[in-house]
């Protein structure tokens, strides 16, 4: 009888034991998949250079700064500016960033700036692989178009 009740014991401790331990993997895992579907964006930037030419335009949820050619304008950004930036940057996939394809090569041999975007999220930084100015792999070509318009220093 002894035997019968130590073997149940064990029985309903062990089936005890990994329901809570399924339990606490399955709220874990699905924390993981909404921190992953979820990104932080905490900077944009883009940068484009060429010989005696550079460009650096970095966005974070506060500040816009731009640095041309070692020239800094710092200045507030809207809410409306960041959210624009920040919903388009959310909707790339970081983890194949490096890896887009420019779709012309003009950089090679100076025709065209070479450009790229990095974004930061989480501490860390996701930098594309260099494009053309003006012509960014179809991914980034939203994104691209709004770090773009939002340049006011373009005519100065």
């Amino acid at each position: 009888m002894n035997i019968q009740l130590i073997l149940l014991t064990l029985i309903l401790t062990a089936t005890t034991t990994t329901s809570c331990i399924h339990k606490n993997n399955s709220e874990h895992t699905t924390g993981a998949v909404n921190a992953v579907q979820k990104q932080k964006i905490e900077q944009i930037q883009l940068t484009e250079v060429t010989r005696g030419f550079s460009k650096k335009m970095a966005f974070t949820p506060s500040v816009k700064t731009i640095n041309t050619n070692e020239e800094t304008v710092s200045s507030k950004i809207s809410p409306a500016e960041w959210s624009t930036v920040n919903k388009l940057a959310e909707a790339i996939d970081l983890s194949k960033i490096s890896g887009l394809q420019s779709p012309t090569t003009g950089r090679s041999s100076d025709r065209a700036l070479a450009s790229t975007i990095t974004i930061t999220s989480h501490g860390t930084e996701y930098t594309s692989a260099t494009f053309d100015s003006g012509y960014p792999p179809k991914e980034l070509e939203a994104l691209y178009k709004a770090i773009i318009a939002s340049d006011k220093t373009k005519n100065r």
